[in-house]
């Protein structure tokens, strides 16, 4: 990315890398803030491949499938890699296309993939043939040897989860709950629900301590609060906010496009969350 902005002014770039930053900072915790950064670095640098990427992932995590797919297809064709292939993959299940999603399983960029890459399009892959309600074939796509392994990776944990969820659909619980207690055993950085799910299914119920009076007590902090994260707020220009239609023109209207009508589709958003 580095490399990338220099190829920009220098004021340019340090503003862009500003805006980079704050995307990378705010897209877990607050993802339409993120999307507010990414279309402020948008504007001022669309033909950096790393803006593009970053633009992609804000539009992602706010669920406008159709933005992302576009953004990716832009990085992909200025980067020439094939890093982001799975999670292209994973917005056509947004868009509601799970079978393009499987088509792009069986690509030859996949090959292409680090092992975190490809243990990603199975994923993926596997979630598709769950949204065509196919739950023994998801099963058998997240069968594999990373699955078996015992080795621990930074997807390990999902991995496990996922094959443990497909099995629960499945209505095979004992293994299920075998798969769940895997992935907890493996989940370091807490990027699954794995221990919620098992106390779900030991009938274990979660009492809530909160105490009334203690909110009404704390009211004024409360209001405190409030104000100091208004006044720390980040105000945008509304007119950062929106799209460089020269960019976006000159940079998706040429988009790489996997079938002739896929132009046309790609302008349906999701109607709804993932499955």
């Amino acid at each position: 990315m580095r490399q990338e902005l220099m190829s920009l002014p220098k004021g340019l770039a340090e503003e862009v890398s500003r805006n980079l930053v704050m995307v990378a900072q705010l897209i877990d915790e607050d993802p339409e803030q993120a999307y507010g950064y990414s279309r402020v670095a948008l504007r001022l640098a669309s033909r950096v491949a790393a803006v593009r990427e970053a633009a992609g992932f804000a539009a992602y995590a706010t669920q406008k499938y159709s933005e992302a797919l576009a953004e990716f297809r832009a990085a992909r064709r200025m980067s020439g890699g094939v890093e982001l292939w799975p999670v292209m993959a994973d917005c056509e299940r947004g868009l509601g296309r799970p079978e393009r999603a499987l088509a792009m399983a069986g690509e030859p960029e996949v090959q292409k993939l680090d092992k975190a890459g490809q243990v990603e399009m199975r994923l993926v892959a596997a979630g598709a043939r769950r949204d065509m309600e196919q739950l023994d074939a998801a099963i058998v796509t997240l069968q594999s040897p990373e699955l078996a392994s015992s080795a621990v990776h930074p997807w390990t944990a999902r991995l496990r989860y996922a094959y443990a969820d497909a099995l629960l659909a499945a209505g095979r619980e004992n293994e299920a709950r075998e798969w769940f207690a895997k992935a907890l055993e493996s989940d370091k950085d807490g990027a699954t629900d794995a221990s919620d799910r098992l106390a779900e299914m030991d009938g274990v119920e979660f009492v809530d301590a909160f105490d009334e009076s203690d909110d009404l007590d704390g009211s004024d902090d409360v209001d405190e609060t409030d104000d100091v994260e208004a006044s720390a707020g980040v105000e945008l220009d509304e007119d950062e906010l929106d799209e460089d239609d020269e960019d976006e023109d000159e940079f998706d209207g040429d988009d790489v496009e996997f079938d002739g009508d896929e132009d046309d589709e790609d302008e349906v958003e999701r109607g709804g969350d993932k499955g």
